[in-house]
């Protein structure tokens, strides 16, 4: 039988036990923000939408079913300077993670697509994607019916 002694001094002890706290502390932060990214990052990426089947794929990785083609196809003028009407949309395309403001004086295209399986059944309910040089900027889903609503991408419960 051996025995071994060793005499370590109460800084050592407490500075391991706080970097093993720190450690600790850092690999659960990874593992949280890890788990939270996945359940965010279900969508497809916005950048190199290029075709058609790429706009329909993005609305797809949202879960929704849309028609076949656009149903409309429009150029719009993000304006210089935003007033109060577009205060909401800026605030519901904040939400998702789009920034319109960096997009202030550009072009860009709103490609409408019809959904196909919206959860209440409605139909005419529509999917609005913007894009600015192969990537969506912003996007919405909306009933054009007078009153109707509007929303972010991501599908209610």
């Amino acid at each position: 039988m051996f025995i071994f002694t060793a005499k370590v001094r109460r800084g050592r002890i407490a500075a391991v036990a706080a970097a093993a706290a720190v450690v600790c502390g850092v690999l659960t932060a990874a593992v949280l923000l890890g788990t939270r990214g996945a359940a965010v990052s279900t969508s497809a990426s916005p950048r190199g939408v290029k075709t058609n089947e790429d706009r329909v794929a993005y609305l797809e990785s949202y879960g929704w079913t849309v028609s076949p083609e656009a149903v409309s196809v429009e150029e719009l003028l993000i304006p210089e300077e935003f007033d109060d009407t577009y205060t909401q949309y800026l605030e519901l395309q904040s939400a998702q993670g789009f920034d319109l403001t960096q997009y202030r004086g550009k072009r860009v295209k709103r490609y409408t697509y019809e959904l196909t399986n919206y959860p209440t059944g409605a139909a005419g309910i529509q999917a609005g994607l913007l894009v600015y040089k192969n990537t969506v900027i912003g996007g919405d889903v909306l009933s054009p019916e007078l009153g109707g609503f509007i929303h972010g991408l991501e599908m209610p419960a």
